[in-house]
């Protein structure tokens, strides 16, 4: 958002980008109770388009992004030293002629800069707001606060079988705030509780967790970082990986494999009818008796008015078989939240949204 606000600052429109394309390379580290040192850093880059040039004013697109990303990993990486810790490479061209001209065309109607869908669903069952509790609550800032040896890069895996949820939870532990193995069991036992804690402020069902599954105490081989992130030495990463727009990732739901971050707020229908396709699920289900399930899939072609897509898609779990009086009913949410496509730029622009 900080190129959109850029954009708006000095010529009073958010031009033409898609800086959507990021590869995290995994650097190297060595973790030890109570320390440990990153041997290579981290390395992210950066790749999209963007407007570079507009009215004979150059914009500086690559100091603008890189500056976003490093406030991003200083905000939300309490562990990382964004100086010794990260490299950010900036590979963001320029956009097309044809797309730059499909942007410029719409005037005051916006219209989608590429072909694309949003999907989503409501309301969430039982396993999803537990799983979603759950990850909340470990990377809150209170919980960071009681406890900084729990690091960021927390993974949760939900299965319900009848009235039981197990959950299977990934829990970087940084090494600076943990003293030996004993400390380490002792605080991985904690994090176990917060995780079952919140579980429950979401869900009757009985629920139990397993943290850090691949630990083998007896060996002293357990997730101990650096960082407080697997990226460190670990693991990669790609966007559009993760999860949705809806917090979590979610196969047996409605989904697509668009990455809502880095779109353009604008123009973009993948990142806004990701949003609108859950808005309108929300409603639907919350607003109309007897709905128990509803989810929604939005589709543009490129070129469209993003208020007025090609096809909105509503598929109900209902008490009773759909109605003339319902179906008027879910068409009115429709057309209201379309009509919000201006408020919810704004909102995305003043970073009031979740985007993952």
């Amino acid at each position: 958002m900080r190129l959109c606000r850029y954009y708006l600052d000095h010529f009073g429109a958010i031009l033409h980008h898609n800086v959507d394309k990021i590869l995290l390379c995994g650097g190297a580290a060595r973790p030890a109770f109570g320390g440990g040192e990153v041997l290579e850093p981290i390395e992210v880059y950066l790749a999209g388009r963007a407007t570079h040039e507009h009215r004979g004013t150059r914009i500086p697109v690559h100091d603008i992004a890189i500056a976003a990303c490093r406030d991003w990993l200083r905000t939300h990486l309490g562990a990382v030293d964004v100086n010794r810790h990260a490299r950010i490479v900036s590979r963001l061209g320029p956009g097309s002629t044809d797309l730059t001209r499909i942007f410029a065309s719409g005037g005051d109607r916006a219209l989608a800069n590429d072909t694309s869908c949003g999907a989503g669903f409501a309301p969430l069952t039982d396993l999803e707001k537990a799983v979603l509790a759950v990850e909340r609550a470990l990377n809150s800032r209170d919980t960071k606060r009681a406890h900084p040896e729990i690091g960021e890069d927390i993974k949760v895996m939900g299965v319900r079988h009848e009235r039981r949820i197990h959950l299977t939870i990934s829990c970087a532990f940084v090494g600076r705030f943990v003293s030996d193995l004993d400390d380490y069991t002792r605080k991985s036992a904690a994090a176990r509780a917060l995780a079952v804690a919140a579980a429950h402020t979401a869900t009757t069902l009985d629920v139990d967790a397993t943290i850090n599954a691949a630990d083998d105490l007896d060996r002293g081989h357990v997730f101990l970082t650096v960082t407080g992130t697997s990226a460190e030495a670990g693991d990669d990463g790609e966007v559009g990986r993760g999860n949705r727009t809806c917090g979590l990732i979610t196969p047996y739901r409605v989904m697509t494999l668009e990455a809502a971050a880095g779109k353009n707020p604008a123009t973009h229908v993948g990142k806004l009818y990701s949003l609108l396709a859950g808005r309108i699920a929300s409603s639907v289900a919350t607003e109309l008796h007897g709905i128990e399930d509803a989810s929604c899939v939005m589709v543009s072609p490129i070129g469209r008015p993003v208020d007025d897509p090609q096809l909105v898609d509503i598929r109900l779990v209902a008490d009773d078989a759909l109605s003339g009086a319902l179906r008027a009913a879910v068409a009115d949410i429709v057309r209201s939240k379309l009509g919000q496509v201006g408020a919810l730029r704004e909102d995305l622009l003043a970073e009031r949204l979740t985007l993952y």
